[in-house]
């Protein structure tokens, strides 16, 4: 159902719909009071569904800082600082011997037990003119529940299935008690679930919130790009890409890289300052978020912003900032650009001394995202910090759980490990349109892809895709330092070849993920999915004790055991 503008309020919707529809606030704690439903209380009307959709959206809020922060407190680009929580700190060393607020599980099954109670109390056999009347929300409900199940099983490695809505405290007890699913039976589950939703539409509630900045359909989670990440974690690659590919080169709604967001030098003789375009939240490149409130009395309210930001609320002691090994990964990037002459075209490459500042030696995200500065006029009394840091992507209003060109890069990963490592690499150098597979992807991976990498020439063209890593290093395109990875010596048979270069392009890929998606919450989960599928714990180990710039031996030894990437589900 469509509705008026400015007929509800977010906040209006969100209060109506948690009255209408509550889940147990704790499932997983037995002692807790459960809220109790009307057995016979079903979902059949167009407000009461709307109302109970939007309710497990208000629920979903309660999760949406920790998909960034247990991403990203537990990978290598950020680091605490000293006026970081205790919270973060004992995160941030894996140690959960003490309650933290970062690990409440009962928050995601408060979600989880919204979805359940909606899927089976909603009347699907309802229609009107031939259309099913709730199929768009019950699809989308689905999806929330499984994006939901996603985030849980990759923080806490095995938990509960629960499908059922939990009504009293003896199931909630059987629930807590029973069989533990692993990632790849939380996701096969969840494939099965979603498949024969895929190609429904979202619901259309209209603009939302205070000056209509929320766009309702934004608030869902886009199913084949959650249908490509479910393949993915649960090892099923080439459906992974063909999901992703089906998603974003979908004919109605075709998702191109974002050819015109990006950073660069202007000038190729003086290197002061580099643009200042580049934003991960922009309207075009954000696809789906959590929509948050701007003040307490109405719900959850985002600390993402307090947190790793200078604000006057945190008297501008930020507690999270860019690592040593974020540093040395951006400056190990090397950039080029190409200019066009009248009678010649040359590729100038950006000096990597000389800089008026560090952080603008190679890649150029980290910057565009970071800076900090100095304040005087403050005596060691003052209250405030001395220094201001600001991470342009932390917003406070919304908190993104899809984006553009990281789907383009978890797609790029799907091919690479489906066997198409051609493919993935020209994701990163050139942009993938049918022009550009014909020029860089040999013909025998081009008749084993297929229908995996054909896109419409329509959109897909040269002139409307570029590589992503031109996002912050230039013109990729030109660049001879970044090329395909090839074996010094020539290998025994093609696949052998196609062997060797998977885990090599796919390193690509995880620094291309970390340079593209800092601070968004990625990286501690790819640098995981990574080592779980090379079954090589070093791999996350290696990179998460580096943070600092060294390796830390203690926390190298902690996280060899894969067992303590999780967090305690208690």
């Amino acid at each position: 159902m469509t509705m008026k503008k400015n007929h509800f309020s977010l906040f209006t919707l969100l209060l109506l719909a948690a009255a209408m529809l509550t889940a147990c606030s704790d499932l997983l704690n037995t002692e807790s009071e459960m809220v109790e439903f009307e057995e016979d209380n079903t979902l059949n009307h167009p407000t009461d569904s709307m109302y109970s959709v939007m309710g497990i959206v208000n629920k979903m809020q309660m999760i949406a800082d920790r998909t960034v922060l247990l991403g990203e407190v537990r990978g290598d680009l950020v680091v605490t600082t000293n006026e970081a929580s205790s919270d973060l700190k004992r995160l941030a060393s894996f140690d959960f011997k003490d309650a933290n607020k970062y690990c409440r599980v009962s928050d995601y099954y408060a979600v989880i037990n919204n979805c359940n109670y909606f899927i089976n109390h909603v009347d699907t056999t309802l229609e009107r003119r031939g259309v099913k009347i709730f199929e768009t929300e019950y699809a989308a409900v689905k999806a929330f529940r499984a994006w939901t199940y996603l985030q849980l099983v990759i923080n806490y490695g095995k938990v509960p299935l629960v499908t059922e809505p939990i009504m009293t405290e003896k199931e909630a007890e059987i629930a807590a008690s029973g069989d533990r699913k692993g990632i790849e039976e939380i996701c096969n589950y969840f494939i099965d679930d979603l498949t024969d939703y895929a190609y429904v539409k979202t619901p259309k509630y209209g603009d939302m919130g205070e000056n209509n900045r929320y766009h309702s359909e934004d608030m869902f989670i886009p199913m084949r790009a959650l249908l490509g990440d479910l393949c993915l974690w649960a090892g099923r690659y080439r459906e992974a890409a063909s999901w992703y590919h089906s998603y974003l080169g979908d004919k109605d709604n075709p998702i191109l890289p974002n050819t015109t967001n990006y950073v660069k030098w202007t000038s190729s003789t003086e290197y002061k300052r580099p643009s200042d375009v580049y934003s991960a939240t922009d309207n075009y490149e954000v696809l789906s978020y959590i929509p948050m409130e701007t003040r307490v009395v109405d719900g959850t309210v985002s600390d993402l912003q307090n947190i790793f930001c200078s604000t006057t609320q945190n008297n501008l002691y930020y507690q999270l900032t860019p690592s040593k090994d974020m540093r040395l990964l951006s400056a190990l990037q090397t950039y080029c650009q190409e200019y066009h002459y009248a009678n010649s075209i040359d590729t100038i490459y950006a000096p990597k001394t000389g800089l008026l500042d560090d952080i603008y030696i190679g890649d150029l995200r980290l910057s565009s995202n970071f800076s900090m500065s100095s304040l005087g006029g403050q005596d060691k009394y003052s209250e405030y910090n001395t220094v201001s840091q600001t991470i342009k992507k932390v917003k406070s209003n919304s908190i993104t759980t899809y984006r553009r060109t990281m789907v383009w890069l978890r797609y790029a990963e799907a091919l690479c490990r489906a066997g198409f490592p051609q493919s993935a690499f020209c994701i990163l150098k050139y942009g993938l349109c049918n022009e550009n597979a014909q020029l860089y992807i040999d013909e025998e991976e081009r008749t084993a892809a297929a229908g995996l990498i054909d896109f419409n020439e329509t959109w897909f063209t040269r002139n409307e895709v570029k590589g992503v890593h031109s996002n912050g290093s230039g013109d990729s395109q030109c660049n001879m330092y970044y090329t395909l990875p090839m074996p010094t010596v020539e290998l025994a048979t093609k696949q052998d070849t196609i062997n060797w270069q998977i885990p090599a392009v796919e390193d690509y890929i995880i620094d291309e993920m970390a340079l593209e998606g800092a601070f968004e919450g990625y990286r501690f989960f790819d640098l995981m999915r990574v080592a779980l599928r090379r079954n090589d714990p070093s791999y996350l180990a290696s990179f998460v004790s580096f943070r600092n710039g060294y390796r830390d031996e203690t926390l190298y030894e902690l996280l060899m055991i894969p067992d303590n990437w999780y967090l305690p589900l208690k």
